[in-house]
């Protein structure tokens, strides 16, 4: 008789973020579909469940609507994950001990909004200290500038991480609309930044932290939860 590990037991949360235009711009803006759909795959794959929280609950505002992509489509025209990323649960409500890790799903939006909300930080760093695993695609590791651990100390500081480089907003033009740049705010709380070049797939594993720059990483970080779940 096997025994299912307590990990794989527990779903892993997918956060999107809730804000949908660029700053000053009134340009559109939101989660980016495919840094949801391509770890969701993998973690899918692996029979590992998932579930959805936003910021502000409801529907949050989608980009990256590339349907030539096909895992992006096979979601997008399925039912049931429809319903469920327009009912996302607000983060505020969510037990953390539910759940075996966290996701933060990237997009401009959430340079916005994950790194000011107080359940960003007090959700991820009770997931963390429970022996839970952390993951952030491109956006997403603007979760992980403020969060803090019970002993004061930056969660990321002396980590390696991922995330959407500098130089990769400068060359969408953003990086004067973005409230601040990414990469030079994870270095400043004590993340050891590991850059690959621009739109190169590039994931960073530390321990339980799992990281990467950009779209083109999302599949992979997704695959690193994986394992990682798998070994817990």
């Amino acid at each position: 008789m096997t025994t299912t590990k307590p990990s794989m037991t527990k779903p892993v949360l997918f956060v999107l973020t809730s804000h949908g235009i660029k700053g000053s711009t009134g340009e559109a803006t939101g989660y980016y579909l495919g840094e949801v759909t391509h770890p969701l795959a993998e973690l899918k794959k692996a029979g590992i469940a998932v579930e959805f929280a936003s910021i502000k609950g409801g529907e949050p505002p989608v980009d990256g609507l590339d349907l030539s992509d096909p895992i992006n489509a096979h979601f997008w025209n399925d039912a049931e994950f429809r319903t469920q990323v327009a009912n996302t649960t607000r983060l505020a409500d969510i037990d953390p001990s539910k759940y075996a890790g966290i996701f933060f799903a990237g997009g401009h939006g959430a340079m916005w909004d994950f790194p000011f909300d107080e359940a960003v930080r007090s959700v991820t760093r009770s997931i963390y200290e429970a022996g839970g695993i952390v993951g952030a695609v491109c956006h997403g590791p603007a979760a992980l500038v403020n969060v803090t651990l019970g002993n004061g100390e930056p969660l990321v500081a002396g980590k390696r991480v991922a995330a959407f480089t500098d130089s990769e907003e400068h060359a969408v033009k953003l990086e004067k609309v973005v409230p601040f740049l990414l990469a030079s705010t994870l270095v400043e709380r004590g993340a050891h930044h590991q850059p690959a070049a621009d739109w190169t797939a590039n994931v960073v594993v530390d321990g339980r932290l799992v990281t990467g720059q950009n779209p083109q990483s999302a599949a992979g970080v997704g695959a690193a939860m994986r394992d990682l779940l798998r070994t817990a």
